[in-house]
């Protein structure tokens, strides 16, 4: 079906198709170039498509929701000016010559990715070699692909051999962090989410695991902190949001934390629960990258650092020297971190981590995408 779409119809101008997390997720760098549109004006003026799972979900504006991977997916892929996107569509589409896709990736490489991998234990099961070949014909349809510093344009070009334009433009989605980094911001998504608003807030946030899968793109949570002992000892003063990869679809059991822990889904908007938390917790997560434009405290809980860094991926740099924050190996460091954090002891390391890996954010990157769309359609907000 798709390919007699592409034989039988012409591209639209005014089509433009979003997808964010495998359509698992209304979030990240494409919802924050979307509401862009949307605060514009623009999307009376083009179709904005979304791709997702679940069509049930709220979007605003005046955005047509579409099944992923349904028949409609396959024509407005067909059709659009526009492809944005933030993880790679899947390998039978064939992008016209006509189309634009501004990849909006999800992240500024911590551990190893794509062409740099050394090791492959994932669950599509195929060898590191195909692995690459594929992942290198999906990095090919791409256009233009945005960065959050000079750093992470280094790694895309490795990374995905990509050699077409990068745009130094910062990652959309974290605007919001420069411009609801207030009292009345932060009290107020706290009161949407039902969290405290008396009690100190920490964010864990891990990655997932390569090798621990249920089956293909389905991936197990895993992590060895133990939520019996910081209940214990910061239960009184600290709540936890645990916030999941979207990958990671294990229905766990927290009723025993009631008060304690709050899950997250997957649904929830993870720059919003940055700019309510205090304090973030993760493992090897590129959120460590977004988090940091809100110089708050953060602590990596590195339990199994050698397993990682010698047989799932690796990494690119070395988080014990670079990271600006305690690295710990255990709970029992875990917790005397959370507790006895000292922003003074790590205020060197986090403007060299700032300027380093975030130097391009700097709030308006929402607007610069949406220019860019704009220039490509040959439109302006004016017609």
């Amino acid at each position: 079906m798709y390919h007699i779409f592409l034989k039988l119809l012409p591209v639209n101008n005014s089509v433009i198709f979003f997808e964010s997390s495998v359509g698992r997720n209304y979030s990240s760098n494409p919802k924050y170039v979307y509401e862009e549109m949307v605060k514009q004006g623009l999307d009376k003026k083009f179709k904005c498509i979304w791709s997702l799972e679940n069509t049930d979900l709220e979007i605003p504006g005046n955005a047509k929701k579409i099944k992923r991977a349904g028949l409609f997916y396959l024509y407005y892929l067909a059709v659009a000016k526009i492809w944005a996107c933030d993880t790679r569509l899947p390998a039978f589409l064939v992008k016209r010559p006509e189309t634009t896709y501004i990849q909006l990736w999800h992240g500024t490489p911590l551990k190893k990715l794509a062409m740099d991998m050394d090791i492959l234990s994932m669950s599509e099961k195929m060898e590191l070699s195909e692995y690459k070949k594929l992942f290198k014909e999906n990095t090919e349809t791409w256009d233009y692909l945005i960065s959050q510093s000079d750093y992470t344009t280094q790694r895309f070009k490795s990374c995905f051999d990509f050699k077409k334009e990068i745009l130094s433009t910062g990652f959309p989605r974290n605007d919001i962090l420069f411009k609801k980094n207030d009292t009345k911001s932060i009290e107020s998504i706290k009161k949407k989410y039902n969290i405290p608003l008396n009690k100190k807030v920490i964010l864990y946030a891990p990655t997932w695991r390569d090798d621990e899968f249920h089956k293909n793109g389905i991936y197990k949570f895993s992590t060895q902190i133990n939520f019996d002992l910081l209940k214990k000892e910061l239960g009184d003063t600290h709540i936890i949001l645990v916030k999941l990869h979207y990958l990671v679809k294990d229905p766990v059991d927290w009723s025993n934390y009631e008060g304690f822990v709050y899950k997250c889904d997957h649904l929830q908007d993870i720059q919003e629960l940055y700019l309510i938390s205090d304090i973030l917790v993760t493992d090897y997560s590129s959120v460590i990258f977004d988090y940091a434009l809100l110089k708050r405290p953060m602590i990596i809980y590195a339990y199994d650092y050698q397993k990682y860094k010698n047989d799932l991926r690796g990494f690119y740099f070395n988080i014990f020297e670079e990271f600006p924050g305690p690295v710990v190996k255990n709970n029992i460091d875990l917790v005397d971190s959370i507790k006895n954090y000292d922003c003074n002891c790590y205020s060197g390391k986090y403007r060299e981590f700032l300027n380093k890996f975030t130097s391009f954010d700097k709030g308006n990157a929402s607007s610069k995408i949406v220019d860019l769309i704009l220039e490509k359609t040959h439109c302006s907000n004016n017609s």
